[in-house]
């Protein structure tokens, strides 16, 4: 495996949750970062601020700054590349990681919660992506994974929850579709999806409570997962990896260390083990 050593990311999101593993498992490996969130301050009902991350990331070994602002917000977006630029003297990776889950129904969604799930999801990869991508073509090795599904066309999965899907596939097509633009200029483009639910603030809240937890995986599953395919020598690129193949290309198969019991939960667009 290729080293993350001085290799500077820029990640939406990354106050909590998947996103802080990631960059703490790159810390490790003395990756910088470039967190774009908006936790400025504490939230009463999610643990953690884009302040306690960097902090985090730091004692993980890596160097790290917090630029607090909105996916959503092109501004916000030029300055947290420009930050990365500055600081780090350039950026080699982009990860999508910042996500809106609504699984409401086409009735009882309302238009400005889709446009939400859309303007994040979907606009937000395609945003931060497209401001980063002069500085990655001046990368030796640049890089885009976006935290986005398998497309499956399922009906069981077209019906469930039509808007989210519709703003997770768009991050995939358009990671894909990256991957094919630019392959020419170098950029390698993935997806990277969890073969489980993944026990974070958001399955606790809204899918069901401790005790969907108590079946999901640990998030240093997906960090030690991207981390494999951020340095996997064999370079994909444009492909959508659940986490236990990007482990399996890196020679990893016990997942026991992960948690989840023997019955893991499937996670989303996901229907087999």
């Amino acid at each position: 495996m290729t080293s993350l050593k001085n290799r500077t990311i820029v990640m939406s999101g990354g106050s909590r949750g998947i996103g802080l593993a990631i960059l703490v498992a790159a810390a490790r490996q003395g990756a910088n970062a470039v967190l774009l969130a908006k936790t400025d301050h504490p939230d009463p009902r999610l643990p953690g601020t884009v302040h306690s991350a960097v902090e985090q990331i730091e004692t993980a070994g890596g160097e790290a700054v917090a630029v607090v602002g909105d996916v959503r917000a092109e501004d916000d977006v030029a300055r947290a590349v420009a930050t990365a630029v500055d600081r780090f003297g350039g950026v080699d990776i982009v990860i999508n990681n910042a996500s809106a889950l609504n699984l409401s129904g086409t009735l009882d969604l309302t238009p400005k919660r889709y446009d939400l799930m859309q303007q994040i999801n979907a606009k937000g990869a395609f945003q931060l992506s497209r401001a980063a991508l002069p500085h990655l073509f001046a990368s030796d090795d640049p890089q885009i994974v976006s935290l986005s599904p398998p497309i499956n066309l399922a009906p069981r999965w077209l019906g469930r929850f039509p808007a989210y899907t519709l703003s997770k596939y768009g991050m995939t097509l358009l990671t894909l579709g990256f991957a094919a633009e630019f392959a020419e200029r170098g950029v390698r483009a993935n997806c990277l999806w969890p073969q489980t639910t993944i026990a974070t603030a958001a399955v606790v809240n809204l899918l069901g409570g401790r005790d969907a937890a108590s079946r999901a995986r640990r998030p240093e599953i997906m960090a030690d997962a991207a981390v494999a395919l951020l340095s996997d020598p064999a370079r994909p690129s444009g492909e959508v990896f659940l986490d236990v193949e990007a482990l399996a290309r890196a020679g990893v198969r016990d997942l026991s260390g992960y948690g989840g019991t023997d019955d893991p939960e499937l996670d989303f667009f996901v229907d087999e083990l």
